[in-house]
């Protein structure tokens, strides 16, 4: 009964899996301009009763992952459409697809649409958000994001540390640079 009832979880979960890669081939077929209609109905067609958010987080890796950040918009747009969870891992992914599009604003704005529908940030989604910011040059907005993080109680790694120090650089802030990589040093990351 046991390996019955296993071999029928891994058939289940390979069904799962060609589904929600199905939908992103889908979903990758589209070409600018975008028709959110045929979005949504792809969408709609693959989920009837909505997805799950396992689901959605390889949806919008997988187009973030190849640059397709206004298909990922809108699929973000058809879940808040049809009030399906959201998480920080959803975010994450939307806004790593900005910081790829060199589209710093439009991460700041997802980052900040996220206060607004209770989502809280992760240390994922501030890196990503800061890196953003250091794409775009700009070191003030990652050091805002950057203090966040303490205020939030979130731990700074590695990557958040290279990205301010890669900010301060492209905009001329070698001062500020040496003091975070000091800082980094101290606090031995």
């Amino acid at each position: 009964a046991t390996l019955c009832r296993f071999g029928t979880e891994n058939t289940v979960a390979a069904v799962k899996d060609g589904l929600v890669e199905a939908v992103l081939q889908a979903l990758l077929r589209f070409r600018a301009p975008l028709d959110s209609s045929d979005i949504f109905a792809t969408l709609d067609h693959a989920f009837p009763s909505g997805p799950d958010v396992r689901w959605s987080t390889r949806i919008l890796s997988g187009l973030a992952r190849e640059h397709e950040l206004d298909t990922a918009l809108l699929t973000m747009s058809w879940h808040e459409m049809n009030e399906y969870e959201l998480n920080h891992f959803h975010y994450s992914a939307v806004v790593d697809a900005c910081t790829k599009a060199n589209l710093w604003t439009k991460a700041l704005q997802l980052f900040s649409d996220m206060e607004h529908v209770k989502v809280e940030a992760n240390e994922i989604t501030f890196n990503s958000t800061i890196s953003a910011c250091e794409k775009g040059g700009e070191w003030e907005k990652a050091f805002q994001l950057f203090s966040g993080m303490a205020e939030n109680k979130l731990e700074s790694n590695t990557i958040t540390y290279s990205a301010l120090i890669s900010a301060c650089e492209k905009g001329g802030e070698w001062e500020e640079a040496l003091r975070v990589f000091s800082e980094m040093l101290q606090r031995k990351v």
